[in-house]
């Protein structure tokens, strides 16, 4: 089997050589090979390529920066994902794509389910949301992976950015008005190599196939996440100046950013685990993890 791995360099797609690597020989496609703002050239790689599968963990994630750069946003994130599509419609191939919990507006008291309304924010979010509506258009047999708030051991995310702060300051405020699930990586990827092994060995039905909400169990705001971070950290013997008791609540308004941000990212994994027979750790054991590995 062969699988075309887009985004190896980022956060998911690290984990995702991993995770791959015993479903069979994985071709990592890096941006020089396979550039995704590059409609032509990137589905003339994948049909030459002619992969079982095609597994797209490649994206624009600035989500503050994507409101100045909506083009680039847009082609990576919107169109990127259908020109993907159409390839693997081309070869037969199946495609597995990453979205986010942007493309809700976050004004529900529950956690998003796969079939509610969307209503994008921000830019960031439109552009994933497009991406979404072009795979779904293309005719190309997919699993859609909708996560939020994703931490790793390496690469650029909340975790990282509070032990930095955390080891530099003394006092720190954090939102505390947006919830969701700080969901880990490698979560992520085992998921993805759990659902796709079972779709390509036959195991898995067609019928299956299309959207699914993936992210850790439990909620939490930003505010109590930086919480407990510092707290375990300093557990495991981290050396921080900042004290878990020096972070301070504040509203995402009086922050400043510059896209909106969704008040509720929770998600709704009932599908996904009914489907695939999961039970999805909380979001806690996902910290443990990033931490440990940076010990």
């Amino acid at each position: 089997m062969r699988i075309a791995l887009l985004g190896a360099s980022g956060q998911v797609g690290f984990e995702l050589r991993r995770a791959l690597a015993p479903l069979g020989e994985v071709v990592v496609l890096n941006r020089t090979e396979c550039d995704l703002s590059d409609r032509g050239a990137l589905c003339r790689v994948l049909v030459q390529l002619a992969p079982d599968a095609i597994v797209n963990a490649a994206a624009y994630t600035g989500v503050d920066d994507a409101e100045t750069h909506r083009e680039v946003a847009f082609r990576i994130n919107g169109e990127a994902p259908g020109v993907i599509g159409e390839a693997a419609r081309e070869t037969g191939a199946f495609v597995v794509h990453y979205s986010t919990d942007y493309v809700f507006s976050g004004d529900r008291d529950r956690a998003y389910r796969e079939e509610d309304p969307t209503g994008p924010l921000n830019v960031y979010g439109e552009s994933k949301r497009l991406g979404e509506v072009r795979l779904t258009e293309s005719g190309a047999a997919f699993y859609l992976f909708r996560t939020a708030w994703v931490i790793s051991a390496r690469g650029s995310n909340f975790l990282q950015t509070i032990l930095r702060l955390a080891a530099a300051r003394d006092r720190l405020q954090v939102v505390s008005d947006q919830l969701g699930a700080p969901t880990s990586a490698a979560l992520i990827a085992d998921v993805t190599a759990h659902a796709l092994h079972q779709r390509l060995s036959g195991r898995g039905s067609a019928e299956a196939d299309g959207i699914y909400h993936l992210s850790a169990s439990g909620s939490a705001s930003w505010f109590e996440v930086a919480r407990y971070i510092v707290e375990t950290a300093c557990g495991l013997g981290f050396d921080l100046r900042l004290a878990a008791e020096a972070i301070e609540p504040i509203r995402a308004a009086e922050y400043g950013q510059a896209a909106l941000r969704p008040s509720n990212s929770r998600l709704d994994t009932t599908r996904l685990t009914r489907q695939f027979d999961l039970t999805m750790p909380d979001w806690r054991d996902g910290i443990h993890w990033a931490l440990e590995q940076l010990r």
